[in-house]
């Protein structure tokens, strides 16, 4: 349980960025060519070339079940702490890779260390995973896997990319056979930057390297104190932010062979995120509603914003049985209903979000300084984010 604030850390950012910057059926048709088409309902696009890219390296040793459930807590905040900063006024990618190491479970010969992910948008594929990880003793080579992610992931080339990892731990930094000072050489080589969290005492985490690898990171480096239990803000928005959820879900429309299993996918990660607490889910509807949040993959309202043509050559053997004997006319209308209805309500959740947020930055306000972490995360995206000429959204 030495760790259990690192994503809080990320995450209590979320809280704070707005606050340091006020600087988402008919079925029936006469003729394709009786009325307009209907139009598809958009939302803001993300940047096609700029990426925010954040790599988190959790320690999955016996002493981290306290840093997973951190971890659990705090994604959704996490993404929109992420989703507030704009490139040039649009939307970047936003993609999250996923580490475990120091897990006797994991290979030897692979250091101790699982890539859980790559680099994905699939927000709720990194719920899935992050849900399944568990503790197992084992030994801690930092090194090796920030050398992993910087070399296994698809890191992007663009000069206003952000990428960002976030190593968190109890042991020596410079445990294991790669030295951490030749992995952030690699890593700087490619313009990612290391933040390293310590979970225990500040002295003990500079005395153990921890700061040391934050600084030939040219990252920042943080403590955090383990037993802090996360702080939830329930609001007087969250039950209405709740309401548009289970409307928004509503919307989507499964298609492909694992389009069902998706769609329930999407309903397990609210129920995971909820079993936490309710303020907790409410983090996550609010991300359901940002621009980030797409799932092309599976859904066909989200496939058919990025290519309208799809609906032409699908298949009918990838569309749901109650689809099935649609016309293509039919398919384009409740596609373009579903679309509208969606957008309608990601606005409600925007507004909702807003006065929610506003609400957490006044409460904050009048609680007990839990430590400066969410401050230190905070400065750390905003320093990055600056220096790239992003702005965050108020």
């Amino acid at each position: 349980m030495k760790t259990t604030l690192f994503a809080s850390a990320i995450l209590v950012s979320g809280f704070l960025i707005w606050k340091y910057n006020t600087g988402q059926i008919s079925p029936e048709t006469k003729s394709i060519t009786a009325a307009p088409p209907p139009v598809i309902a958009t939302t803001p696009s993300a940047a096609d070339n700029t990426r925010i890219q954040v790599a988190l390296l959790l320690d999955t040793s016996n002493s981290m079940d306290g840093l997973i459930d951190q971890a659990k807590s705090r994604l959704w905040n996490i993404i929109n702490t992420l989703t507030t900063l704009k490139y040039k006024g649009k939307t970047p990618v936003i993609e999250i890779a996923l580490y475990e190491y120091g897990n006797d479970g994991l290979s030897r010969s692979d250091d101790y260390i699982r890539q859980v992910t790559p680099l994905t948008t699939d927000l709720d594929l990194i719920s899935e995973k992050l849900f399944a990880l568990h503790t197992n003793g084992g030994s801690e080579y930092c090194g090796a896997v920030i050398t992993s992610a910087v070399k296994s992931l698809e890191w992007g080339k663009d000069e206003a990319d952000m990428k960002l990892i976030y190593i968190a731990g109890n042991e020596p930094f410079n445990q294991g056979p790669v030295s951490y000072k030749t992995a952030a050489g690699q890593a700087i080589s490619k313009s990612i930057f290391i933040n390293t969290i310590y979970c225990g005492d500040k002295r003990e985490g500079i005395a153990t390297h921890w700061k040391d690898g934050a600084d030939k990171g040219e990252g920042q480096y943080f403590n955090i104190d383990s037993d802090r239990k996360v702080v939830f803000i329930e609001t007087p928005y969250d039950k209405n932010i709740e309401a548009c959820n289970e409307r928004i879900n509503k919307t989507y429309i499964a298609y492909g062979a694992s389009g069902e299993l998706r769609k329930s996918n999407q309903v397990t990660q609210d129920k995971n995120a909820r079993s936490l607490s309710s303020a907790n889910s409410v983090e996550r509807f609010v991300s359901k509603s940002k621009a980030v949040y797409k799932n092309d993959n599976w859904d066909l309202v989200d496939r058919v914003k990025q290519d309208p043509s799809v609906l032409k050559s699908i298949s009918k053997s990838e569309l749901p049985k109650e689809l099935k004997e649609k016309s293509q006319a039919e398919l384009t209308t409740l596609v373009a209903e579903k679309s509208k209805e969606r957008e309608s309500i990601q606005k409600e959740i925007a507004v909702l979000g807003k006065q929610r947020q506003k609400y957490i930055d006044e409460a904050l306000k009048k609680t007990d300084k839990i430590d400066d972490l969410g401050a230190a995360i905070n400065q750390s995206i905003i320093q990055v984010a600056n220096a790239k000429g992003y702005t965050a959204e108020k």
